[in-house]
């Protein structure tokens, strides 16, 4: 199963930059179908930026412009470089991947989870 563990949060003003990480360990490192989301308490959690299976970024309408989702392959991470953070920014990150390895045209499976990151944005 992968294991996938995040770093990166904290606590900033508004209009800071704070890079979220996402390591993959063993053999669990993906390309594709991986992707940063978050969660406030009472809320679902929602889609931040994702690398869908066919390797195109997708960003929320919320963050665009702002957050950018990049991987290091050699170093098995996925990044989240957050920009201009506002105080609805603020939530519980996790990375996400798809363990299993499918043909193009099979939707992307968000099956495997870290623990998350808190990163909260003071006004």
């Amino acid at each position: 199963q992968a294991q996938l563990v995040e770093s990166g949060g904290g606590s900033v003003q508004a209009g800071g930059s704070l890079r979220l990480s996402c390591a993959a360990s063993g053999d669990t490192y993906r390309t594709s179908c991986v992707g940063w989301f978050r969660q406030t308490p009472g809320k679902e959690r929602e889609g931040v930026a994702l690398i869908d299976r066919v390797g195109s970024t997708r960003y929320a309408d919320s963050v665009k412009g702002r957050f950018t989702i990049s991987q290091d392959n050699a170093k098995s991470t996925l990044y989240l470089a957050m920009n201009s953070l506002k105080p609805e920014d603020t939530a519980m990150y996790y990375c996400a991947a798809d363990r299993y390895s499918r043909p193009w045209y099979y939707a992307c499976d968000y099956n495997s989870w870290g623990q998350g990151t808190q990163v909260t944005v003071s006004s």
